[in-house]
């Protein structure tokens, strides 16, 4: 194993522990906070008076900071900046440097600012990221169970699995390679157990002979329209 991914398996685990530590806490005792973030409209949003879907995407560690810029880089934020159009409203917060997205709670913030200017269906609120922002969607829903019509966690994980049965109720459908050697198919695969054990609604596509580089996914245009299917 090179010098290069050794520190970066080793950066991960000290944030698995980290962030699963936060993750059982409880998200009310967190610092409130404003995290900037990019937000898309879709182009008829002016013309109709009808309440939209909303999609919260959480981008990977290597995008942390204060450059909103860096979150184009991959994923729905990129693909919008390259002239791509949806049907949903998309956020995409930038988690500052030093934080995970279990530090703070910036998702009370972000939808309390977003459902008071923007239209937005309360039973059409989905969550998505990829890595570290993986972790951020299964830990954000556990954290609030009733917010998410359904979440799509990509090469995530890092839970204890003791309170994902929260999110039973809240459809699943989650990614992973096989062959990642920065976050373990592993993580994603105990998730996925434990909620078929209370009885969850998840779907588990395991990407034979891949990374942990799928942020490719976001180009495919039908885990959105799984997502919009569902409804709380």
């Amino acid at each position: 194993m090179s010098s290069l991914k050794f520190f970066t398996l080793l950066g991960w685990l000290l944030t698995c522990s980290w962030q699963t530590g936060l993750a059982q806490s409880n998200p009310n005792n967190k610092n409130r906070e404003k995290y900037d973030y990019l937000l898309y409209v879709p182009k008829d949003y002016p013309a109709s008076q009808r309440a939209y879907p909303l999609v919260i995407s959480l981008h990977g560690s290597s995008l942390k900071g204060s450059d909103l810029n860096k979150v184009k880089r991959y994923g729905l934020p990129h693909l919008v900046d390259q002239g791509r159009e949806y049907a949903f409203i998309i956020a995409s917060p930038q988690c500052p440097d030093g934080k995970v997205w279990s530090t703070d709670n910036w998702f009370e913030p972000l939808l309390e600012e977003l459902t008071a200017k923007y239209r937005i269906d309360p039973k059409r609120i989905y969550l998505t990221g990829i890595s570290m922002g993986g972790y951020g969607a299964w830990q954000t829903a556990v954290a609030y169970p009733d917010k998410f019509a359904a979440i799509l966690p990509l090469c995530g994980g890092c839970d204890d699995s003791t309170q994902v049965c929260r999110i039973k109720n809240v459809p699943v459908w989650t990614f992973h390679g096989i062959d990642d050697d920065v976050i373990s198919i592993d993580e994603t695969e105990r998730l996925v157990k434990r909620l078929n054990q209370c009885n969850g609604s998840v779907k588990f596509t395991k990407l034979d002979k891949v990374g942990h580089a799928i942020q490719y996914l976001y180009e495919d245009n039908s885990l959105y329209d799984w997502l919009l299917k569902q409804h709380r």
